[in-house]
């Protein structure tokens, strides 16, 4: 294969051992790969994702492939990519990649281009970058795009924005907001896995720190409640009353972010939104605060306004970065503010990606089948599909549940019988 772009294709066997070591943990995704190359029902179509290059994302390449689809892969995160995994799709499964971690912003557009050049009829996004490229600069190719999957909370708010303006010209799935994805992925895998980035970062020890959270999203829900069970004393921070409150009686400390800020040890921003944190809360920080996002984008740290306050800046970690304050303190950004969960260790655990890949093929699936009756709007993924996929997951764990009787059908379903 010639058309890739990856570090070094000798890394391939070891990404094959570790692509093989996820799949263990995928048993949905698994029973889908199997009937899709039984059946086939992507026969043909040209797809281009463009998502975190992980030996899960390597899972669901192969069971797109499987089902007939000529696919490309492209890094959705200048951090996020596995260069061994990437190394391996291109050598063992001769699937086009195009992702190198670390690459400088230019590379990263170059290989959004390079998606966007194979001239995709579905796309498949992680933050909406490929489809707002596709829609900017290669608005030729739309007549021939017939809709595209979103797995993050920050691209669908993204695609919204563009539907509300009528600026969508497409149709998009919103894998996100299926319940078996943000339910799962969402709580227990970005719980764990942004303590797995941080820990690994920096070696701390949480017990007994000030750990504040910022959004009480599923993402935050599920960190808040890792970091307690650390031993942390967690703070949230919210700008939705309802949403707080449920974090009050959820037990956690709630208060505005400047008052957290003056408080805090540790710092995660999980919002989706910008500047969460601001040169005015680095401003009253303690000395040696930690601060990382586990959002997609590093815009919700200021990171421009924290240089330009600090005097000094040096790398004291791999993945750590020191930044100087006039006054003598010290503020640490870990992971570059990119997501640290993918930047500084592995990302979500395979098994709650199972559900959430096994969502992002049978949307794709549906997609190709039905994209004649939709109309340019963000959809949610059908709810026999992620009942089905929290069926096959529950037979895979070996849980079997009860079945509704006729008679107790029937009840729930009638309304004479009262008291």
């Amino acid at each position: 294969m010639s058309n890739y772009d990856v570090k070094d294709l000798d890394l391939a066997e070891g990404g094959r051992r570790r692509i093989e070591w996820a799949e263990r943990e995928m048993p949905v995704l698994r029973q889908i790969r199997e009937r899709f190359a039984k059946e086939r029902p992507l026969e043909g179509v040209r797809a281009s994702a463009c998502l975190h290059v992980t030996t899960e994302t390597a899972n669901l390449m192969r069971t797109l492939q499987a089902g007939g689809a000529d696919v490309v892969l492209v890094a959705s995160n200048p951090l996020s990519t596995q260069d061994d995994v990437a190394a391996s799709l291109v050598s063992h499964y001769e699937i086009p990649v195009y992702a190198i971690k670390g690459e400088d912003n230019a590379t990263y557009y170059k290989h959004l281009h390079a998606a966007l050049d194979h001239k995709p009829q579905i796309t498949m996004d992680d933050g909406a970058d490929l489809l707002s490229t596709l829609h900017k600069e290669y608005s030729n190719l739309l007549p021939d795009v017939i809709g595209s999957m979103e797995e993050t909370t920050t691209g669908v708010i993204r695609l919204r924005a563009m539907e509300k303006d009528n600026a969508l010209k497409l149709p998009v799935i919103a894998v996100n907001d299926a319940m078996t994805k943000h339910f799962f992925d969402n709580r227990y895998g970005t719980g764990q896995s942004t303590l797995d980035g941080i820990i690994r970062a920096t070696n701390i020890l949480l017990a007994g720190k000030t750990f504040v959270v910022a959004g009480y999203g599923w993402c935050g829900r599920g960190l808040a409640d890792r970091a307690r069970g650390m031993g942390a004393n967690v703070v949230v921070t919210e700008v939705d009353s309802m949403v707080a409150l449920e974090a009050v009686m959820d037990g956690f400390r709630v208060m505005p972010m400047m008052e957290a800020a003056k408080v805090g040890d540790i710092f995660c921003t999980l919002t989706g939104d910008i500047n969460v944190l601001d040169t005015h809360h680095f401003e009253v920080m303690r000395d040696g605060a930690l601060i990382a996002n586990s959002g997609h984008f590093n815009v919700e740290i200021n990171i421009p306004g924290l240089e330009k306050l600090s005097k000094t800046k040096r790398q004291v970690r791999p993945f750590v970065e020191e930044y100087a304050m006039a006054d003598g303190r010290r503020l640490h950004i870990l992971g570059e503010g990119r997501l640290i969960n993918l930047s500084a260790a592995e990302g979500h655990p395979a098994s709650v990606m199972d559900m959430s890949f096994a969502n992002q093929a049978l949307a794709t699936e549906y997609l190709f089948k039905n994209y004649k009756d939709l109309e340019n709007k963000v959809y949610s993924v059908p709810e026999d599909i992620d009942r089905e996929i929290a069926r096959l997951k529950l037979v895979a764990m070996g849980v079997t549940i009860d079945v509704l009787t006729e008679q107790q059908q029937h009840y729930l379903n009638s309304w004479e019988m009262g008291t």
